[in-house]
């Protein structure tokens, strides 16, 4: 199997992370539509919600929820849309949960290196 969430969390792929522990990565998407759109994926591969434990899930909806504050605090976001794709329209078979921020005012696309160091800060 040749995932990539799989390699990022190996290493092997570099990340622009913002949080991480025992069981999740969360990373800042490279081709971002909005600043500070994030990724958060277990660190087991799960295929998709079917194959994802109870346990896992209820942990990534807890990061997600701390992250959205520090995407508050720091990018003074105006609101998340929480996005979790599944079958065909799910690109990487590695379970992910999106986190999109909102703004009332049309934001410039920031370098996600910028990006990172204001969530890392």
């Amino acid at each position: 199997m040749d995932c990539i969430f799989c390699r990022i969390i190996k290493g092997e792929i570099p990340s622009y992370t913002v949080y991480e522990d025992d069981t999740v990565k969360a990373f800042l998407d490279i081709n971002p539509d909005t600043n500070g759109h994030l990724l958060i994926i277990p660190k087991e591969h799960f295929k998709d919600l079917d194959s994802t434990n109870d346990t896992v899930l209820l942990h990534i909806f807890e990061v997600a929820r701390s992250l959205k504050k520090k995407l508050e605090e720091q990018l003074h976001i105006d609101g998340l849309t929480l996005i979790q794709n599944n079958g065909e329209v799910q690109e990487v078979k590695h379970f992910h949960l999106h986190l999109k921020p909102y703004y009332k005012e049309e934001q410039s696309l920031m370098k996600v290196e910028d990006v990172h160091s204001l969530l890392t800060k």
